[in-house]
């Protein structure tokens, strides 16, 4: 394999000399052939034989030498300039190929081509470092679903087996039928909330806009919590301007109210407070979605729209994490805007913007798709 290489590198020197040479010796041979015509037309002088040929072998060592010099100049000029950012840069492809994406290669040294080879440089880092990002996304991703799909099915299978027994009695059948029960629709929630979201980032759902009363679909959505803020016995105050019309997706404006509100309730002690307003500009419809629970810390709601991330690291708060993850995605395919302001021991708010008019434009050429 060693004298393959060494031969080939070998053919490939020999090559680059013949053409310095041919170019030389074209060149040279041009220059001598018009001096000699000028120096003697102009000195009347005849060159004999003796003269031509001595003029031709000095000529013709002429051009040896200088496309030797030639050759080694641009083999030197090549080894620096060509060959080395190309072998880092190979190098480095390499660690990626292997799946080592925290690689990244120093900017060139050297003037001429250099300038050329840090843009590939700066473009390859940047790609490595995406590469990393959606790597560790990816790793944490199959770290998180397994450890939100590990709790649901050890649940059901603690349950299924307990079921077994002979002696049970009929009120603890019920009880662990009803856990069952529970178990698997968390963790059907949890595959339709993957699926979703997955639909959602690969742009598969285009929205589908249509004029509608934006106050009427979030008193419908709230209507849907009324068990569970009666359970809770959870005061709720509303405060929602009526006709605020909006051009959007109802379907995927919908999965923003019902996590928000889900959320609400969840994080809302008994006997707590929840409140909803809904307010208008000419340009945007403000939702704030605002409860008096547990709150968070700023850095938790630093990250509250990642998939997966809960700030109860316990996991004490039913969820699995892809809530808001959905509807920081939603509220970005709708163009509009989401903020959160929290404070531990006092509450959190939640604030949606939503645009009241889109480009007609956008909406003509807006592919019609719905969540399943």
């Amino acid at each position: 394999m060693k004298n393959n290489v060494r031969y080939i590198r070998f053919l490939k020197a020999v090559r680059q000399y013949l053409i310095f040479f041919a170019l030389t010796a074209f060149i040279i041979t041009c220059c001598m052939t018009l001096f000699l015509s000028v120096f003697s037309s102009t000195l009347n002088i005849t060159l004999t034989d003796k003269n031509l040929n001595m003029a031709a072998k000095l000529t013709f060592g002429n051009v040896l030498l200088l496309s030797f010099i030639f050759t080694v100049v641009d083999r030197i000029r090549r080894k620096f300039m060509v060959e080395r950012p190309v072998k880092r840069i190979t190098e480095a492809a390499e660690k990626i190929m292997r799946g080592d994406f925290n690689v990244r290669i120093k900017n060139h040294q050297y003037f001429g081509a250099g300038d050329t080879f840090d843009e590939i440089i700066e473009c390859f880092n940047k790609m490595a470092q995406e590469l990393s990002g959606v790597e560790t996304l990816r790793t944490d991703f199959i770290a998180n679903v397994s450890h939100e799909m590990k709790t649901p099915l050890s649940v059901m299978q603690n349950y299924g087996t307990l079921l077994q027994a002979p002696d049970l009695t009929d009120e603890k059948r019920l009880e662990y039928a009803k856990a069952l029960t529970e178990g698997s629709r968390k963790l059907a929630d949890m595959l339709t909330n993957i699926l979703k979201l997955n639909r959602l980032e690969n742009q598969k759902i285009y929205p589908n806009t249509k004029n509608y009363d934006l106050g009427e679909q979030i008193c419908e959505c709230l209507l849907g919590y009324e068990n569970i803020w009666e359970s809770k016995e959870i005061e709720i105050e509303t405060d929602i301007a009526e006709n605020v019309m909006v051009n959007a997706d109802a379907e995927l404006l919908s999965l923003v109210w019902n996590n928000l509100f889900s959320n609400a309730f969840k994080f809302t002690d008994n006997g707590g407070c929840v409140k909803i307003s809904l307010n208008a500009t000419e340009t945007y419809a403000i939702v704030k979605v605002k409860d008096n629970g547990c709150g968070m810390s700023p850095e938790v709601g630093a990250h509250i729209f990642e998939k997966f991330y809960q700030g109860d690291t316990s996991h004490a708060a039913q969820g699995n994490g892809l809530g808001l993850a959905l509807v920081k995605r939603v509220i970005d395919i709708t163009q509009g805007e989401i903020a959160v302001e929290s404070e531990r021991g006092v509450g959190t708010t939640f604030t949606v913007k939503i645009k009241r008019n889109e480009n007609e434009a956008f909406q003509k050429n807006s592919k019609i798709a719905h969540l399943s």
